[in-house]
């Protein structure tokens, strides 16, 4: 009613009725409200995918492309003893290429990174078979993998230096080995030697491969197994051709993750090997504090290189992004 009326409906005595909810919302649903109601603008569909992946876009922007474009752009440069000078040259690279040491320093990382894939992705996938056929009850195997993941509560650091007292001369090891009469002196071979850098990159980094081989294991359906044991057959036939081909994408992520740390590893081999062993990055550190910068973001550039090129190998096996929508 209007303003007019209402006051002459007063004068009168008669007191308008207000109307009940159900004709309100028949006004409302009508579009009788006199005042219109601005709808809350969105952002279209591009807008928001673009800065959902902002804050991860500019992280690797700031933290990765742009110290690799500036490596890049030193790996040319020349130097001497007195500093650096912008040029552009080859002998940088040409120097890391034909140099029988540095060629024997890669070639050792990728010895231990091949060593080091094999045992870990042995062990880590038993593990993490057993962990998801074999332990039915879930609580018991959440206890397993805590029981597994309890070396990462503490530092790495920590965790490699504890192998020198057992691996020692005087070591626990050795100890145990004389005690038992299995050998009249001490295994030398067990401490500062290859040996010794493999045992600690496989304690710190098989629970990098359990993990991943684990989520795609208890993805399997079950039904799948007891149907190629119905059909007749054996376990490993079973192994080999539903379990392996079906966990292939925790493989590998496993082998990308145990990978990559192998070959940016620069604390475990010289510490381990005391000093008879060397890798790409510990190489690097050489050259830095020589301040032969240019060499070393060569050998940085040639290293970021050959890894990708591994991890592109991998993922050309296993299409590791679609593996993971499913």
């Amino acid at each position: 009613m209007t303003g007019a009326v209402v006051d002459a409906l007063a004068n009168e005595g008669i007191r308008p009725r207000a109307p009940s909810v159900g004709v309100e919302r028949e006004l409302l649903r009508e579009g009788s409200d006199p005042v219109p109601r601005a709808r809350p603008r969105r952002l279209p569909g591009w807008a928001v995918s673009w800065l959902q992946i902002l804050p991860l876009t500019t992280i690797l922007l700031v933290l990765f492309a742009l110290p690799t474009l500036l490596f890049l752009a030193v790996s040319f440069f020349d130097y001497d003893r007195t500093g650096i000078y912008p040029a552009f040259l080859l002998d940088n690279y040409r120097e890391v290429l034909t140099s029988a040491s540095t060629l024997r320093v890669y070639l050792s990382t990728l010895k231990f990174a091949a060593i080091v894939w094999a045992i870990t992705l042995f062990l880590g996938f038993n593990i993490a078979y057993f962990l998801v056929f074999h332990v039915r009850s879930g609580k018991v195997r959440l206890v397993f993998f805590l029981l597994c993941a309890i070396p990462f509560f503490t530092s790495a650091i920590i965790r490699t230096i504890a192998w020198i007292p057992f691996l020692g001369r005087s070591g626990a090891f050795n100890q145990a080995v004389l005690a038992l009469g299995l050998t009249s002196r001490p295994l030398d071979f067990l401490l500062f030697s290859s040996f010794s850098v493999v045992i600690a990159y496989v304690h710190l980094y098989t629970l990098l491969m359990i993990g991943p081989i684990a989520n795609a294991l208890s993805k399997i359906d079950r039904s799948l197994v007891e149907a190629a044991r119905d059909a007749g057959a054996s376990r490993w036939q079973t192994m080999a051709h539903v379990v392996i081909p079906l966990s292939k994408t925790g493989i590998a992520l496993g082998s990308i993750l145990v990978i990559t740390q192998v070959m940016g590893d620069y604390f475990i081999v010289r510490q381990m090997s005391g000093g008879q062993s060397a890798s790409i990055v510990s190489a690097l550190s050489v050259e830095i504090q020589a301040m032969q910068y240019p060499p070393a973001s060569a050998s940085a550039i040639l290293l970021v290189v050959i890894v990708a090129i591994m991890v592109g190998c991998l993922m050309r096996i296993v299409d590791v992004r679609k593996e993971l929508v499913k």
